[in-house]
């Protein structure tokens, strides 16, 4: 049951990346319970992010009450992140709070968010969520 949150957050991933907002949520709800019962806590800043994404395909609610929601969710995995000191899931949540923060205008917020955790990095500019967070970066500033 350790790696439970872990194994059942694969399958959100790929429910994200196929639109499949309700099913991953459902899945998502079984992670984070299984998160409180243990007390395992590794991937839970990556559960709320992924529950901010979700949230944002939801066809259930209006998109001004998604997207309040989503944030909430975007800004307790970056808390979560910073307490464990995971600055990978950091950078991810702050990359996908700024992508909702550039769609709603907020462009100023969305650069300081983005490079104040990036400008953390030294190494590993060739993976997929440094790549991102300095292309996301480059439209903000441009």
């Amino acid at each position: 049951q350790l790696f439970r949150p872990f194994h059942l957050a694969l399958p959100v991933e790929a429910y994200e990346k196929g639109g499949q907002a309700e099913e991953g949520l459902s899945t998502l709800a079984e992670a984070l319970a299984m998160v409180q019962k243990t007390g395992e806590r590794f991937y839970e800043a990556e559960l709320y992010r992924l529950k901010g994404a979700l949230t944002l395909q939801s066809k259930v609610k209006s998109q001004k009450s998604k997207e309040a929601e989503a944030e909430g969710y975007f800004l307790k995995a970056i808390e979560i992140a910073r307490q464990q000191q995971a600055k990978s899931w950091e950078l991810r949540a702050s990359t996908s709070l700024a992508r909702l923060w550039q769609q709603q205008g907020k462009q100023a917020e969305a650069h300081k968010l983005l490079s104040d955790v990036y400008n953390w990095f030294t190494e590993g500019f060739d993976t997929k969520d440094l790549q991102e967070a300095k292309a996301l970066l480059e439209k903000l500033h441009g």
